[in-house]
């Protein structure tokens, strides 16, 4: 189980917003919802080839406290570094800790 001790990394939780251009369309962007202190531990990675050329991913397992309202549409940010939420689990449905499974992609 994850102490709090553990949580070292500062990530910024952002959703996306769909702003409007004024002339009946919509242009999208990326605000921030959050700073949280997380745990980000590597579970995993793979590359592939994409629309012709080689991509990596990168699956990392996200643990924070429990925050209310984080979904997939979501994602983390660390420095440079952009985490897409995959899914994210009430670790044992006490609302005590938030286990994020996430993905860093085009590595």
């Amino acid at each position: 189980m994850t102490a709090a001790g553990d949580l070292r990394h500062r990530l910024t939780l952002q959703e996306v917003q769909r702003v409007s251009d004024g002339a009946g369309g919509a242009t999208t962007s990326w605000a921030d919802v959050a700073h949280v202190w997380a745990q980000a531990t590597p579970v995993g990675g793979s590359e592939g080839v994409e629309a012709g050329r080689l991509a990596g991913k990168r699956a990392y397992e996200v643990m924070l406290r429990y925050r209310d309202g984080v979904r997939p549409a979501m994602r983390f940010v660390f420095g440079t570094r952009v985490f897409e939420i995959l899914t994210a689990v009430d670790v044992g449905e006490r609302r005590c800790w938030l286990r994020c499974l996430c993905e860093e992609r085009d590595l």
